[in-house]
């Protein structure tokens, strides 16, 4: 069957602290060795026995030998690449991203309801309403017999078009009326953007019910897919000149913004990479994952002591947040009890896989390098079924038939699956704000190679933070430190309120026109679905 061959049942895990020291830290028995000796001839094992003999050594020499590779330096690459090892972070984002067999530009589909949107008065109740949606996705046509399946997922923008949008730009539209109008342009960027059909409802509504504020409106998308990027510039070029689409990498962007603006990340950091941490259950030493890939295409992961600055960065804030990992705290704590653990027979070595945000982490950075006076509002699951072992594991899965089958590893052909995880908002939350509060340098951004230009609210005496505690002993604890130069609108030397997070319900009960998502027996799809969606803001 496609979808076994696919998913890589070959995979395996090896654990170790150095390429010389494998059987120390095994965390299963050995892989059969690519090769054997026979009466002094080499010939290739076979290729249909997968299962593990600790009767076997690993061939780790051959794993020493590999080069390493970026998700960046396989950009133009054509083919998924053999004979390599990377971190997993970038074979994560190799197989959803690379331009000539990734996932999203080559798989992915974005259901799209139509132009009219769905009379939710009109339906009985929720069941009717999945009985249209069925219909819809129905009307796509049958996956063929051949390959994987069309790769068709939706959003709530798309579902709930255009009055899930529309709770988004009440969202936006209020506070920047509160703060900036009219002395700012309303400067939006989005990541993700898909279809354009959030950007295309946020810019109707606002030029409907504030034409005002959508004549000093710039509205910038940030997009990774050329066939994406396509269909933004056709769909919103004659309906709205004030959309600008740029194709790039948010990762790749250098250009920084010192106007307040708003940035908007809606279901999309699901599918950012992750890496993965295990800790030696003796020193609580940290391990980081790395894929290997042999000639014949074989995957395996193999555990080394964190080297990776990026994977270090986002341990050492966890550890200033008190973000303990997720072993127990009894271990944690206490060494005589680590070391009786690891005595136990068949007690393993390292601890269960933990699946950690770290292109989440270089998001949030360059939003403070690049945005320094923005506003976030991201939105997407907190939680998933069906995930794959491990913390804050992801789910794989792909289309095949019109089925869609879940996985059990990572380790999949690159390009063929889905791999998208759940977000700890609260971690978020504490992350995002610590790295806000860091000292942040204001130079002259011509320093740069970038053009600097003042703003109405920017002010030209020395730093207000040394008159942010002036009318008070106590600073507000909901309030950002003030940015040094930047006056509120009151003004006053008064931080930026810091973010905060909603359950979907909570955040659609405040900004959206709930009456018109409404079925006819008083449900309610828009807030009844996704509940195990979060919002930032």
């Amino acid at each position: 069957m496609l979808v076994s061959r696919l998913a890589a049942s070959r995979c395996r895990s090896v654990a170790f602290r150095s390429f010389s020291q494998a059987s120390q830290y095994s965390t299963a028995p050995p892989k059969t060795p690519k090769y054997r000796r026979d009466q002094g001839k080499e010939e290739p094992s076979d290729r249909w026995n997968y299962n593990k003999s600790a009767l076997v050594p690993t061939a780790v020499e051959d794993l020493a030998s590999l080069p390493t590779v970026t998700a960046n330096e396989l950009e133009s690459a054509k083919t998924p690449p053999v004979g390599v090892k990377m971190l997993v972070r970038d074979f994560i984002e190799d197989s959803l991203y690379n331009h000539n067999y990734g996932y999203f530009p080559k798989q992915a589909t974005i259901f799209n309801t139509d132009a009219t949107p769905l009379d939710f008065s009109k339906l009985r109740n929720s069941v009717e309403f999945q009985e249209v949606v069925a219909q819809k996705y129905a009307d796509y046509g049958s996956d063929s017999y051949e390959g994987p399946g069309r790769q068709l997922w939706h959003t709530p923008t798309e579902l709930f078009k255009p009055y899930y949008a529309q709770a988004i730009a009440q969202c936006l539209v209020s506070e920047y009326l509160l703060k900036y109008f009219p002395y700012e342009d309303f400067i939006i960027y989005e990541i993700g953007a898909g279809n354009g059909t959030l950007a295309m409802d946020i810019l109707n509504y606002l030029q409907e019910y504030y034409p005002m504020v959508y004549e000093r409106t710039r509205y910038n998308i940030i997009e990774i897919s050329s066939s994406l990027v396509r269909q933004q510039k056709k769909r919103l070029s004659g309906a709205h000149p004030c959309a600008k689409v740029y194709h790039r990498s948010i990762f790749h962007w250098k250009t920084r913004e010192p106007a307040p603006c708003y940035f908007v990340a809606m279901e999309v950091i699901d599918n950012f990479a992750h890496d993965i941490v295990r800790y030696d259950l003796r020193t609580m030493q940290p391990y980081q994952g790395v894929v290997t890939i042999s000639q014949d295409g074989d995957f395996d992961i193999v555990y080394t002591p964190v080297s990776d600055p990026l994977i270090s960065s986002l341990l050492g804030i966890r550890s200033r947040l008190g973000h303990e990992p997720p072993i127990s705290r009894p271990l944690r704590s206490s060494s005589f009890l680590r070391q009786a653990y690891a005595n136990l027979p068949f007690a393993p070595n390292l601890s269960r896989e933990e699946y950690v945000p770290t292109r989440l982490l270089s998001l949030l950075r360059t939003l403070r390098t690049n945005f320094p006076r923005h506003r976030l509002l991201l939105s997407d699951f907190s939680s998933l079924p069906e995930t794959i072992p491990g913390h804050n594991a992801p789910v794989v899965q792909t289309r095949f038939r019109n089925t869609t089958i879940p996985c059990s590893t990572l380790l999949v052909k690159q390009g063929y699956f889905d791999i998208f995880f759940p977000t700890d908002f609260e971690r978020l939350r504490d992350m995002y704000e610590y790295l806000l509060s860091q000292p942040h340098s204001v130079k002259n951004s011509s320093d740069r190679g970038i053009p600097s230009r003042s703003t109405p609210l920017m002010s030209s005496t020395s730093s207000l933070s040394l008159g942010s505690n002036f009318f008070s002993s106590t600073y507000p604890a909901d309030r950002r430190t003030p940015l040094d130069g930047v006056a509120s609108s009151s003004g006053l030397p008064v931080g930026e309120r810091k973010s905060n997070v909603f359950t979907h319900a909570e955040f659609l009960e405040t900004y959206a026109d709930l009456g018109k998502t409404t079925l006819r027996n008083g449900e309610n799809p828009m807030l009844d679905f996704y509940k195990n969606v979060k919002f930032l803001f």
